[in-house]
């Protein structure tokens, strides 16, 4: 089973920039896909950005162009670099690994093309709490 631990959040005001970074732990060979996800208070949880175990990316269209996934050098790091923060992307982030225990952690990304289209994303880290102020 993978382990995930995310860091790297803060509050920045509107424009800045942030880089999150999810170091996974454990048997993460069986994940090809990883990703970050976020919730905000109150809203469902949305996912953010994907990237398969080719190194091709899929963004949420409301990131596309600010936010960048990336596998880091290590094998099993992989970072969310955050330009242009806005208010609205105020949300704890997640990063996450493809695959599930149970059906109610489960989070299928509705995207039907590109890379992890219609994976399911199940194994979660704890959070880490991004704050953007206008």
């Amino acid at each position: 089973q993978v382990h995930l631990v995310e860091s790297g959040g803060g509050s920045v005001q509107s424009g800045g920039s942030l880089r999150l970074s999810c170091t996974a732990t454990g048997n993460i060979y069986n994940h090809d896909c990883m990703g970050w996800f976020r919730q905000q208070p109150g809203k469902q949880r949305e996912w953010v950005a994907v990237l398969d175990h080719e190194n091709n990316t899929n963004h949420a269209d409301s990131v596309k162009g600010r936010f960048t996934i990336a596998r880091d050098n290590a094998k099993n790091t992989f970072s969310l670099q955050m330009n242009d923060l806005k208010p609205e992307d105020t949300a704890m982030y997640y990063c996450a690994a493809e695959g599930y225990l149970r059906n109610l952690d489960k989070y299928i990304i509705p995207e039907r093309r590109g890379a992890c289209a219609q994976i399911s994303f199940g194994y979660w880290g704890q959070g880490t709490q991004v704050t953007v102020s206008s």
